[in-house]
């Protein structure tokens, strides 16, 4: 005879929203500059925490990759190929670009010149803050969009809104 399991009861009215933006963030400096700024700057006002025993900074990354794409032309311009590369950080996102970019035995495999596709490019970071409140939510950024996921307080949105109208990559 089976047991009758009882019913997952809610325990909070945990939210998420998104801000698309108008226009993908240029480059990857661009995108590194903004997300530098929130781990240096802290903008929303989050405190530094310990759980178990373990000290955790206001803001941290919790994750983060950046991938590049190089397209392979022939000599109308025709894309006859293409190579993706993800890297965890921005240095390793740079320095695979630039050594797919300069490797002549595969640019010879594709038959055709390699090409930067900055436009083909795609950025993720996701940021852990933990607001004074005590609630740890999560901000992330790509190239096209930033989510505001895990709060419960909308002050909490409206911090990160407030933020977001100040950087007019954002908009």
């Amino acid at each position: 005879m089976r047991k009758n399991m009882g019913d997952f009861v809610a325990q909070s009215n945990v939210k998420s929203a998104v801000r698309e933006i108008a226009s993908p963030i240029a480059d990857v400096t661009a995108f590194n500059t903004i997300v530098q700024a929130v781990l240096t700057t802290n903008p929303f006002g989050c405190t530094a925490y310990e759980t178990s025993g373990e000290q955790f900074p206001a803001v941290a990354k919790s994750r983060e990759n950046y991938t590049a794409r190089i397209l392979y032309e022939d000599n109308e311009a025709k894309t006859v190929g293409y190579v993706t590369a993800r890297a965890g950080t921005v240095a390793g996102f740079n320095a695979a670009k630039t050594a797919i970019l300069a490797d002549t035995d595969l640019t010879t495999a594709m038959g055709g010149d390699a090409v930067n596709d900055s436009e083909g490019e795609r950025y993720a970071v996701t940021i852990r803050c933990h607001d004074p409140s005590g609630e740890i939510y999560y901000v992330s950024f790509s190239r096209t969009e930033i989510r505001v996921t895990s709060y419960e307080d909308d002050a909490i949105l409206a911090t990160v809104e407030t933020w977001a109208d100040t950087v007019p990559a954002l908009a």
